[in-house]
């Protein structure tokens, strides 16, 4: 019974252990989540920006026909920082420090760039000419042009416009590629009755992409190997300095003082390896505990309980094999081994819920034997003896339940098995990954929350955010 009670206790430290350890990830995983919406808003301001400029076309160089040229300019340098922001990267493109009629048009990391957006790709290369005769170091420097990017597809394809494309190489000394490069539009994106729906394409895109960032934050943040190598190493210090501290008390209460010299070196060999194997079994169960709470969303004090009941039923199957047991024994002592799980599971199973008094002991001794039985179906096979008299002594104690209570314990009963099989959602990792997914959803639906009410996958999720 001490050995049940001090492993069961440094299993529920372990778990507050954990509890605290994922309580911090799950702050961190917030806090990341939320600096991705923060950019992201910013990068969707980038894209407003852009339409602000439109909403006043008056202000536009040029008439009807080349207004398309200026529009290029905004909405390469509104579309390229906003990607940047929503990478949380500092925006690279900017107007600051560029006259309306300098021979750039924008900079890009501080570099020169003129954006060439005329009718025809011919149209377009000649213009590029004329102003490299006009600005001698203008795409010789470093400095380069941006043409739409259909045109510069078709710069390379086009054999007619190869001698064009030679020219522009002679005249920088650089391959067409270094001194001319494609825009982010085509020529049709940004004309005056077509940009509105590029920035819509745009804002998608950007949309996607901000939600495979926060998948990829969210999959990042998944409990990996050396999350729990490191859960294992804090489990083993915990269990091996309490197993280690209860020896020296024991050896302390047979009147020996540690402090005064007066232990034996058969009293430290004794306690270095009882201190050992709490060390290991402490991290095995650290390790346990938090692969039930990350994958099969029990609760940390649940996940203490039943790594303690699961531990201990193993011991007793042991010692049922070995003949120091009975079958009756057997069963009572793994009864009082998970009665801690089946309180703290009737209590995650039922809530808030009343119940009578008269009934509390059935139902625990209900959920006790249901998780004896799940544990005997892993060790033993479903079709052993022991089994078949572990759930019999299972169905004899619902039995005993007054017929006055039976809706009430039905009802708990039902709920509980709502939780799935407790060893099943433990070791089966398909399972752990439904439940991971899907938990939140599955526990609205249990409270009666309207499925109009419930947020189903990411998608309904920013739809929720940003309505």
């Amino acid at each position: 019974m001490d050995k049940l009670e001090n492993r069961h206790q440094t299993n529920q430290f372990i778990a507050a252990i954990v509890a605290e350890d994922n309580l911090y990830k799950a702050e961190q995983l917030a806090g990341e989540l939320s600096k991705q919406d923060q950019a992201f808003f910013a990068a969707i301001q980038e894209v407003d920006k852009v339409r602000d400029f439109l909403a006043t076309p008056e202000n536009i160089l040029g008439n009807t026909s080349t207004k398309h040229g200026e529009i290029a300019e905004q909405v390469e340098v509104g579309i390229r920082n906003a990607k940047s922001l929503l990478n949380s990267s500092t925006p690279r493109a900017t107007f600051e420090g560029v006259g309306r009629t300098a021979p750039e048009d924008y900079l890009i990391n501080g570099v020169q760039v003129q954006s060439k957006f005329i009718n025809g790709t011919g149209n377009t290369l000649d213009h590029i000419i004329e102003h490299m005769k006009k600005y001698e170091n203008f795409g010789r420097d470093g400095s380069f042009f941006h043409i739409p990017k259909d045109q510069y597809e078709k710069s390379y394809s086009d054999q007619k416009l190869q001698e064009k494309v030679q020219e522009i190489e002679q005249m920088s000394g650089h391959p067409f590629s270094q001194t001319v490069r494609p825009g982010l539009s085509n020529y049709s994106d940004v004309q005056i009755g077509k940009v509105d729906d590029t920035l819509a394409r745009h804002e998608k895109e950007l949309k996607g992409d901000n939600a495979e960032i926060k998948d990829r934050i969210r999959t990042e943040a998944q409990p990996n190997i050396a999350d729990f190598g490191r859960v294992a190493v804090k489990g083993a210090v915990i269990g091996g300095s309490i197993r280690f501290a209860t020896k020296i008390y024991g050896k302390y209460k047979e009147g020996k003082n540690v402090f005064k010299g007066e232990l034996t070196l058969e009293d430290w060999k004794e306690i270095g390896i009882d201190t050992a194997t709490g060390a290991t079994l402490s991290s095995i169960s650290a390790t346990a505990i938090y692969g039930l709470t990350n994958f099969a969303e029990m609760s940390a004090p649940l996940a203490g309980a039943f790594v303690s009941a699961g531990m201990e039923v193993a011991s007793l199957v042991k010692s049922w094999n070995r003949g120091e047991i009975s079958s009756e024994e057997f069963v009572e002592l793994s009864l009082f081994a998970c009665a801690d799980s089946a309180i703290v599971a009737t209590g995650a199973a039922i809530g808030q819920a009343l119940i009578p008094i008269p009934v509390i002991g059935a139902v625990i001794g209900s959920i006790a034997g249901r998780i004896v039985s799940d544990f005997c179906k892993i060790l033993l096979g479903e079709n052993t003896k022991l089994c078949k008299q572990v759930e019999q002594h299972y169905q004899k104690l619902l039995a005993q339940i007054d017929q006055d209570y039976k809706t009430t314990v039905a009802n708990i009963i039902a709920t509980y098995e709502k939780l799935g099989n407790l060893a099943q959602a433990a070791f089966n990792p398909s399972l752990n990954v439904e439940l991971r997914l899907q938990a939140s959803i599955k526990l609205a639906v249990a409270y009666n929350v309207p499925d109009s009410n419930i947020i189903h996958n990411v998608d309904e999720l920013d739809l929720f955010m940003f309505s």
